[in-house]
């Protein structure tokens, strides 16, 4: 795992890269989430969807919304961006439509705009 750590319009923003699985169950989110805050100070991270588990996108596993309420209670900000088009799952859609208009989490096509979304809503 590598942590980039920028600021962005007075953000502070770590980007994180790897080639394996960051984020498999709550427990993997959190350690992630403070080892961030721990190495960079920030909350708000950046992370590709490749470094997430798919059962994360079954909403009916429950994970994701698991996460994200601990996100929450941690005032951790996420990003996670990749290619949603393949998913069918009309709750999933409505899902990432509602995070997207929201603050604190964000399903977005590429990096660039992963950080976009969170120096935009600070």
């Amino acid at each position: 795992m590598n942590i980039e750590h920028l600021k962005d319009n007075g953000t502070d923003i770590a980007v994180i890269s790897s080639d394996e699985k960051l984020i498999v169950d709550t427990q993997s989110a959190l350690d992630l989430a403070m080892t961030v805050k721990y190495e960079t100070g920030s909350t708000n991270i950046v992370i590709s969807k490749s470094a997430v588990c798919e059962e994360f996108f079954i909403l009916s596993s429950g994970m994701a919304g698991e996460i994200l309420q601990k996100f929450v209670n941690y005032q951790v900000r996420i990003a996670i961006y990749g290619d949603y088009s393949h998913y069918t799952s009309k709750p999933l859609k409505d899902f990432i439509y509602e995070s997207n208009h929201g603050k604190d989490f964000f399903f977005v096509s590429d990096k660039e705009e992963a950080i976009k979304k969170l120096t935009e809503t600070q």
